[in-house]
C-alpha cells in the first residue's frame, strides 16, 4: 500500500487553501501514484478573526472544500483521508473539525468529527481555545481501504492514549493524523508522541501535518510541520522537509503481523 501525505501553509483563505490542497493532490498522484493520500487538519481554513469559522463551515455532504476531495478521488481513482475541514452544525454556533474520507469512486466512506479539543496554554503564552467554536464529536470511526483497516484521530488526540487504544481494538493496522501542532508543542512532543502511540498500537502512525505563519486576529503563529509516518516498531519510515510539499511511503501489512506476533501486547491486555 503506497501512501502520500500532504504537507500544507492554510492560512484564512478558503479558495488559496482548496487550489494549494488540489495542487499538492495533483502533485502526489502525478508522481508518486499512491493508493491513499492524507491531507492535514483543517485544510481548508486556519486563522482569521472571530465568526471567520462559522461563516466558512460546509454543511456535509457538499461544499468546495469536500467537494474537491471527492472529485480527485474519483478522478484519479485513489483514497484520500480528507484530513478535517469546518463542518457546519445546524443550530449552532459552532462548528465540527471533521474528517472525511472517500473511496476510489468518489464515495464517502468514513466521517469523523476530533474528539478532543484544543484548550491550552503553550510555553510562549499563547492562548488556544478551540471549545469556543468547535464542538466535539464522541464516536470512534475505523474504515476499510481494500483490506487494511484504517483509524480516523485529529492533532490533540494524540495526547489521550485511550483513543489509540480504542482504534486499535477495533482492527486498526494503519491510524491517521492529520495535524496543526503549534510550533512550541511540536519541537518537544510531536515526533515523541507519535512514535510512542505506534509502539503502543503496533500500527502505522500517518501522521500529515500544517506547517509554517498564519494569522489569528493579527497576531502570526506558527506551525511545526515535520509530517512523518511511523511504524509499529516506532521508527520513523518517512519524514517530510520544512514547507509545504509531498511525502511518500509505502506501507507493508505484513510488519503488523510480525510485530504483533513478537510482542502480543492485546493478548496480554488484561481489565484494570
Amino acid at each position: 500500500m503506497k501512501i502520500s501525505l500532504i504537507q500544507m501553509n492554510s492560512i484564512n483563505d478558503k479558495a488559496a487553501n482548496i487550489a494549494a490542497a488540489r495542487a499538492l493532490i495533483e502533485r502526489a498522484v502525478a508522481e508518486e501514484s499512491p493508493d491513499w493520500i492524507l491531507l492535514p487538519e483543517q485544510f481548508d481554513w486556519a486563522g482569521g478573526v472571530k465568526g471567520d469559522k462559522a461563516r466558512n463551515a460546509e454543511t456535509l455532504p457538499g461544499g468546495p472544500a469536500y467537494s474537491m476531495a471527492q472529485e480527485l478521488a474519483a478522478r484519479h481513482r485513489v483514497f484520500i483521508h480528507a484530513g478535517s475541514l469546518m463542518e457546519r452544525i445546524e443550530g449552532d454556533e459552532r462548528i465540527h473539525n471533521t474528517t472525511v474520507a472517500f473511496d476510489r469512486d468518489g464515495a464517502e466512506i468514513a466521517r469523523y468529527r476530533k474528539i478532543h479539543l484544543f484548550d491550552v496554554t503553550t510555553p510562549d503564552g499563547a492562548s488556544y481555545r478551540e471549545s469556543a467554536t468547535v464542538k466535539p464529536g464522541d464516536a470512534v470511526v475505523t474504515y476499510d481501504c481494500e483490506g487494511v483497516t484504517i483509524g480516523c484521530s485529529i492533532c490533540y488526540d494524540l495526547r489521550f492514549p485511550a483513543l489509540f487504544q480504542a482504534l486499535a481494538d477495533r482492527g486498526s493496522q494503519v491510524i491517521a493524523l492529520p495535524a496543526a501542532f503549534t510550533l512550541q508543542t511540536g519541537k518537544d512532543h510531536w515526533e515523541t508522541l507519535l512514535r510512542a502511540r505506534a509502539i503502543e498500537t503496533q500500527t502505522y502512525l500517518c501522521a500529515a501535518a500544517q506547517t509554517g505563519a498564519y494569522s489569528v486576529n493579527n497576531e502570526t503563529r506558527q506551525t511545526y510541520g515535520h509530517s512523518l509516518v511511523a511504524d509499529p516498531w516506532g521508527l520513523v519510515v518517512a519524514k517530510a522537509s520544512d514547507g509545504p510539499g509531498v511525502v511518500s511511503t509505502r506501507l507493508d501489512m505484513g510488519t503488523v503481523e510480525r510485530v504483533r506476533r513478537m510482542i502480543p501486547v492485546a493478548e496480554h491486555k488484561r481489565a484494570l
